[in-house]
């Protein structure tokens, strides 16, 4: 056979051809944004966003609270008093 890889060559080109098609419908053409408007995408996303900022302020705060509770205690002296 002089073309046996015509049939590969062949889906390749079509794979890549349906990518950029995929591409071009933006992102309501996305599987994840499927049935939503763009005010539903922005709301969910949102949410999400806070949802993650909420975690990141909490683990703050632990790591905060942990160095504070590990960190050293200093007793301030007064010379004068002595």
């Amino acid at each position: 056979m002089t073309r046996g890889n015509q049939r590969d060559l062949a889906r390749e080109k079509n794979q890549k051809k349906q990518q950029e098609a995929k591409k071009k419908l933006g992102a309501a053409g996305q599987t994840g944004n499927a049935g939503l408007s763009m005010d539903g995408r922005m709301n969910r996303d949102a949410d999400i966003m806070r949802i993650k900022q909420e975690k990141a302020a909490a683990k703050k705060a632990e790591d905060a609270a942990a160095a504070a509770a590990n960190a050293k205690k200093v007793a301030k002296v007064d010379p004068l008093k002595m």
